[in-house]
Formats: structure tokens, sequence, C-alpha cells
């Protein structure tokens, strides 16, 4: 069983940044892609970015590659999410999410077993 806990919402002006983190606890840290997830207000939640376990390899979505910048600290089994130049259609709840390693790195929702409650990301204009 994986637990997540995030950290680190909050409100933020556009062009501002943020960085929201998750702690994991359960299996090996190192045995897991860690992901993250978003949902703005009224549409469906979607795939942000995620991280491989041992190699480090990264994905991420279109809308924010180039602005966000996903890391792992796998001593402190923590995943971090920096978000730069952020935009107000950038608001919506992060969720942290979990999988056993894979060689590529998944992006639909049924494909992670493990999710956090989720943090608030506000982006003002």
């Amino acid at each position: 069983q994986v637990q997540l806990v995030e950290f680190g919402g909050g409100l933020v002006q556009a062009g501002g940044s943020l960085r929201i983190s998750c702690a994991a606890s359960g299996p090996p840290f190192t045995t897991l892609i860690m992901g993250w997830f978003r949902q703005a207000p009224g549409k469906e939640r979607e795939f942000v970015a995620a991280i491989t376990g041992n190699s480090g390899i990264t994905s991420y979505a279109d809308p924010i590659k180039g602005r966000f910048v996903i890391s792992r600290h796998n001593g402190k089994n923590e995943v971090h999410l920096q978000m730069n130049s952020l935009k107000p259609e950038d608001t919506g709840v992060y969720s942290c999410a979990a999988r056993p390693n894979t060689d590529a790195i998944p992006r639909g929702l049924t494909d992670y077993g493990y999710w956090g409650r989720g943090t608030q990301v506000t982006v003002s204009s």
C-alpha cells in the first residue's frame, strides 16, 4: 500500500512560480513511477508530468512543457513539481499519483493505482 500526501499549494499571481511536493510511504520509493495530475473546475482530471523511479526519466504534458519541472528526492521519498510562468489556466487541484515502474511512462488515470488527496493551486490574473 502506498500513501501519498501533497503539500505546498496556494495562491500565486500569473507569471509567478510555485513548488508543490508529495511525500510517499510504503514500498521502496525507487520502485515507483511518480506522477502529477490536475483537475480544473468543471474539467476532467488530466496528466501533467511523471518521473520514473531509478533512472529519473521524465514525461510532460504539452500545455506545461518548458514551464514545469518534475523532480524526485529518493532519499526523502518525495516528488516535486516546480511550476514557473504560471497562467490562470493552470488553476486546479493537483494530485500526486504512483504506480510500479514500467519501461514507458503511462499518462492515463487508470494507469495509476495510488493517489493523494490533492492540493489546490490558484493562479490569479
